[in-house]
């Protein structure tokens, strides 16, 4: 028997707006804690940095700063 989610298009959710997550509002993630916190190091921006952020502002500064950072 197949996997129903198999067939959902892990891209999808890639693409998504950040501001679209349903849990866009949640607390950002240790990963992404940590994740924001190197490139804000890299960048001399500690200013995008804070513990309180949502999910969806932190993927929103982390893309930020990835293109800010060329990478």
């Amino acid at each position: 028997m197949e996997d129903p989610r198999a067939k959902t298009d892990a891209s999808a959710n890639v693409d998504k707006d950040p501001d679209e997550w349903v849990s866009g509002d949640d607390p950002m993630t240790p990963s992404q804690a940590s994740y924001l916190k190197t490139l804000c190091e890299q960048a001399d921006d500690q200013e995008n940095f804070a513990e309180n952020l949502s999910k969806a502002e932190a993927s929103k500064r982390i893309d930020a700063l990835r293109a800010k950072l060329k990478l």
